[in-house]
C-alpha cells in the first residue's frame, strides 16, 4: 500500500531541561541566546513546558493523535524537545533511526521511546534501520530535519550542511527507496542552512519553499520542477520569513482534512496572498512557541516526529 504524505498521529517528547545548546549553535544560525535565562533548566525551561503543551492540547483538539514521552533529567538533553532529529516512522513499518552531530544530541536516542510509542499507538514495527553508525566517520543525518520528504512520491529533498552528509543521504535513499533531490542552501552569511525543514516544507497538495536560498540556479529548478512535477501549488517565501520559521510548518491528516501546523511567528509573517493559497490546500492551526524558536533554533515542526506506522 502507498504512504500517504500526511500522518494521523505524533510522537512529542516534554522536555526536561530545555535550553540553548552550545553545541549545536555553531551550525545552527537560528538559536539566540538569551541571556543566563536560556541555560538548561533555567527560566527558559518554565516557558518551553508551556508552550510544549500548548502545541499538544491544540493538536489533539484538532483530532490529531498525539503520543508524548517524557525527556529524562539526567543525561541534561537541552534539544529533546525535537525528536524528529533521530527517529522517523514509515507506513512500511519502518523505524530509522539517524545519526546526530552534536555528542548531546545523540542522548536522546531512545529505545524505550520507540516501545513506547508501538504499545501506546497499538502500532506495528517490521524493521528497524540504523543509521548512527555513520557517526564513527563524522558523517550525519538529522533524520526531517535534514530531510523533506515527498512521501506519496518517493522523493527526499535535502539541502547539504554539517548535519546532512551525502553519503548518509545516498544510504537512506537505497534502504528506504527514495529518489534524492539535493541542493545547497545558504543563509544571508553565506553559511550553510543547518536543516532542510526550515526552508521548506512539502504537503499533499503545496509546497513552501525558500528559493531565494539557493545559490545555484540550476539546483533551484530542480527542486522547482519536481515539486510541480508531483502536483504541488508552491508557496514562495523570502530568506527574512524563513528566519521567522514560514518553511517549518508540518502538514497532518486530520478528521476534517488537511491540517497545516506553523507557528504564530510563521505565520505572522505571511502575505495575505500566501496565506490565501495555503488556506486553498489545508486548515491551518497556529501556534505560539516564541521560546523554543529561539533558544532552541527550531520550530514547530521539529516538535513533531509524525507517525505513519500501520496498526497492529
Amino acid at each position: 500500500m502507498p504512504e500517504i504524505q500526511s500522518a494521523p498521529a505524533v510522537l512529542m517528547v516534554r522536555p526536561a531541561c530545555f535550553g540553548f545548546n552550545p553545541q549545536t549553535a555553531g551550525s545552527n544560525a537560528f538559536q539566540q541566546p538569551l541571556g543566563e535565562d536560556s541555560r538548561p533548566g533555567g527560566a527558559q525551561q518554565a516557558a518551553a513546558l508551556v508552550e510544549f503543551d500548548g502545541v499538544a492540547g491544540a493538536l489533539r483538539a484538532a483530532g490529531i493523535e498525539v503520543l508524548i514521552a517524557a525527556d529524562t533529567a539526567s543525561p541534561v538533553k537541552p534539544d529533546a524537545v525535537f525528536p524528529n532529529n533521530w527517529v522517523s516512522f514509515h507506513g512500511d513499518g519502518t523505524v530509522a533511526l539517524y545519526p546526530m552531530l552534536a555528542a548531546n544530541r545523540r542522548l536522546e536516542r531512545r529505545e524505550d521511546i520507540v516501545r513506547q510509542v508501538v504499545r501506546e499507538g497499538g502500532f506495528r514495527v517490521s524493521r528497524c534501520v540504523d543509521f548512527t553508525h555513520h557517526e564513527q566517520q563524522g558523517k550525519y543525518l538529522e533524520g526531517t530535519g535534514s530531510l523533506v520528504l515527498d512521501r506519496v512520491h518517493r522523493v527526499a529533498f535535502a539541502c547539504s550542511s554539517p548535519r546532512t552528509d551525502l553519503d548518509v543521504l545516498g544510504d537512506f535513499a537505497q534502504q528506504l527507496d527514495y529518489d534524492l533531490v539535493n541542493f545547497d542552501a545558504l543563509d544571508a552569511k553565506g553559511q550553510p542552512i543547518y536543516h532542510t525543514n526550515v526552508l521548506m516544507a512539502v504537503g499533499s497538495s503545496f509546497a513552501i519553499v525558500c528559493g531565494e536560498s539557493m545559490p545555484h540556479a540550476q539546483q533551484r529548478a530542480a527542486v522547482f520542477a519536481k515539486l510541480r512535477d508531483t502536483g504541488h501549488d508552491i508557496v514562495a517565501i523570502t530568506p527574512s520569513q524563513m528566519l521567522e520559521f514560514a518553511g517549518n510548518g508540518l502538514e497532518l491528516a486530520a478528521p476534517g482534512g488537511p491540517l497545516l501546523v506553523l507557528s504564530t511567528t510563521a505565520l505572522a509573517s505571511l502575505s495575505l496572498e500566501q496565506r490565501t493559497l495555503l488556506e486553498s490546500h489545508a486548515a491551518l492551526l497556529p501556534v505560539a512557541i516564541p521560546h523554543i524558536e529561539q533558544s532552541g533554533g527550531g520550530g514547530v515542526r521539529c516538535m513533531l516526529a509524525e507517525i505513519h506506522l500501520p496498526k497492529s
